[in-house]
């Protein structure tokens, strides 16, 4: 048997997808899988074994991409098409290459293009996209869908792995840091996010949680980040003037050197953006930063989580730039509030440890 998976556009999706990759490959073991993704998402699944083969998505703007794509796809001959975007195209593409049964959510008019359409939710209602996922691979599979309940219907565990590329990454870096920086536990710190502006917080509160982190605390900090978050880390380290402080800023960057030094932290401190669900396939303790995103669109129940999210009349809103142009969601969150919020999970995992 051979299935074409095609995954999600976001990292943070990719990863939330896996816990239904997973009961894909257990129950179709003998299946060849390949996944249909962004070249940068192909990362986010390096290393393990839930795919035997990847093809790329291509650039959704190019004619000439898009029919690369779909000959490839002719060509693979799959015999189920398992549609985790909720987009027109990847219906669109998954009919024309001729694959007899096509399964995802029916949603923006592509229930036609498919063999089995589930019904798609009230976008107005937030739910959980990884339980989405597993929603479509349980009807595959004719399973029950998972719910909040440990060991009901599928599991909600997420993967991931870091290679030994990756591994070599981060031992490069952190080989050249100083010896202080090495001796202290390690809190990495996530900015930015590529879903857009609004969910930014601010640099001088990155940066005051920093330096309060490294002097309270005695912990190194470390500010992961991408090609788009790179001026803001070293924004960051610049302001928190503190010798425990330093960045990836100045690396070659890669996910899996991102993946490397999460794994590796004590806690990690992030925005809403796709590193922040790194956290969970490593049992690292997290503190996610909600502005205008609700967060029960990506909630993943993980247990050594903790999500802050002031209460505004105007949100959350949902959009990448502030309609009304003050952004408090994110500015009157304090470095104070994160701070203490932080502390108080290094305690709970302390005393769980005792």
């Amino acid at each position: 048997m051979k299935i074409a998976v095609f995954l999600p556009n976001w990292i943070g999706d990719a990863v939330m997808a896996t816990s239904a990759l997973r009961a894909l490959r257990d129950e179709f073991h003998n299946a060849e899988i390949t996944a249909i993704q962004k070249p940068y998402v192909a990362e986010v699944l390096n290393g393990l074994d839930l795919v035997d083969h990847s093809l790329a998505s291509g650039n959704e703007k190019s004619l000439k991409s898009q029919f690369q794509l779909l000959s490839q796809l002719r060509r693979e001959r799959f015999d189920l098409a398992v549609l985790f975007p909720n987009s027109f195209r990847s219906a669109c593409l998954s009919f024309l290459a001729g694959i007899p049964r096509r399964v995802g959510i029916q949603r923006d008019g592509r229930g036609w293009l498919l063999t089995d359409a589930l019904p798609a939710g009230d976008r107005q209602v937030p739910h959980p996209a990884i339980d989405e996922y597993l929603r479509i691979v349980a009807h595959i599979i004719g399973t029950e869908q998972a719910d909040s309940k440990p060991g009901s219907g599928l599991s909600r565990k997420m993967e991931l792995a870091v290679t030994d590329a990756d591994r070599q990454r981060w031992s490069s870096f952190w080989n050249k840091q100083s010896a202080e920086l090495q001796r202290h536990p390690l809190i990495c710190l996530n900015p930015g996010g590529a879903f857009g502006a609004a969910k930014h917080w601010p640099v001088a509160n990155f940066a005051e949680l920093a330096s309060r982190l490294a002097t309270d605390l005695q912990r190194s900090v470390l500010v992961v980040c991408g090609p788009a978050e790179k001026e803001e880390a070293l924004q960051i380290v610049a302001q928190a003037k503190h010798p425990l402080v330093t960045s990836l800023a100045d690396e070659p960057l890669h996910l899996g050197l991102t993946k490397a030094a999460i794994q590796q932290a004590e806690l990690l401190v992030t925005t809403d953006s796709g590193p922040r669900h790194f956290a969970a396939p490593f049992d690292v303790p997290v503190v996610t930063l909600f502005g205008p995103t609700h967060i029960m669109w990506s909630e993943t129940f993980y247990e050594r989580g903790q999500h802050l999210q002031l209460a505004m009349d105007c949100g959350p809103c949902q959009q990448r730039v502030c309609p009304l142009g003050h952004h408090r969601c994110m500015k009157d969150l304090s470095a104070n509030q994160v701070f203490e919020a932080v502390v108080s999970l290094l305690e709970q995992q302390q005393t769980k440890a005792a």
